[in-house]
């Protein structure tokens, strides 16, 4: 469950509906939600959230689909993989823990979440950071060759299931170890105490989850992505991109760009890391977040 590096960090699971979310609550001042990446969980912030609870009360959240939050069936339509939903699990988690109103970061995958997030629920978010992402309508747009050697996944977990479940299952371990360490630092940035976390939670059910998350991604959610342009809406709370100088993001796109399109006050810049940043480069990510969203 993540004891090993949230000590002083309250242990919560919340029924928010559809499913039961699992986070670690901590710290004190205004509310911050810290969402994680594919194929972490929250454990992925235990380099930063202590820091960061000397200054917020800090909440991190598994996704629904990821490490001990539910992990329903997948629709037919991917719509309960939704971002929209995911969105919707945390808004839910937040106002149970009585926090009508938040910061929010999110990386990787739960940056994509937290974009939505921001969108859908735009008097809920007083600032949101993402980390080591472009938009997802963007980033699908704008495939080439290099960006889909790298995120070969994408195009992977997205086939009719079961096929990525069955082949990823064949040796979940292996698979899980190749594709983080795969990135520039290797596995250097994990702890095995992190490593053990997402082994652990890396079960058939959550092989399965995140499949769908993939499926929402280049679906469902591309449906949303152009209603709100089409409808004109801009996500209106400021938004720091922050991404990794060594990664595939940097390479292939132009984060700040990239989020204007989409969002009306957007700053950001690239750290010197991969994509991990959390775990490469924590005292700068937690320095980071602090000034943006005001220690």
């Amino acid at each position: 469950m993540g004891v090993f590096v949230f000590e002083n960090f309250q242990h919560v699971q919340i029924n928010v509906g559809e499913v039961t979310i699992n986070a670690r609550v901590g710290g004190n001042g205004k509310p911050l939600l810290l969402l994680h990446g594919y194929p972490q969980t929250h454990v992925m912030w235990h380099k930063v959230a202590p820091r960061l609870a000397q200054s917020f009360t800090v909440v991190a959240a598994d996704l629904r689909g990821y490490g001990d939050s539910g992990k329903p069936e997948g629709a037919l339509d991917h719509s309960n993989y939704s971002k929209r939903a995911l969105a919707y699990d945390q808004v839910e988690l937040m106002r149970q823990l009585g926090f009508e109103q938040f910061f929010l970061a999110g990386h990787d995958r739960g940056g994509r979440v937290a974009h939505r997030l921001a969108a859908d629920f735009p008097e809920r978010v007083l600032k949101l950071a993402t980390l080591d992402i472009s938009p997802t309508k963007k980033m699908y747009e704008s495939t080439h060759p290099e960006f889909a050697r790298a995120y070969y996944h994408w195009f992977f977990f997205v086939q009719p299931r079961p096929l990525p479940e069955k082949l990823i299952g064949a040796n979940a371990q292996f698979f899980l170890l190749r594709h983080i360490g795969s990135r520039n630092a290797g596995l250097a940035p994990f702890t095995p105490e992190a490593l053990n976390e997402y082994l652990r939670c890396f079960t058939p059910e959550t092989i399965h989850g995140s499949c769908e998350d993939y499926r929402a991604s280049a679906s469902i959610d591309l449906e949303y992505d152009r209603a709100d342009i089409a409808a004109g809406r801009k996500i209106v709370c400021p938004l720091l991109a922050l991404w990794g100088k060594h990664g595939t993001v940097e390479k292939c796109f132009a984060p700040v760009d990239d989020w204007r399109e989409v969002a009306n006050d957007v700053r950001g810049h690239a750290l010197a890391s991969g994509h991990y940043l959390a775990e490469e480069l924590p005292e700068l990510v937690a320095g980071e977040l602090e000034e943006f969203f005001g220690k």
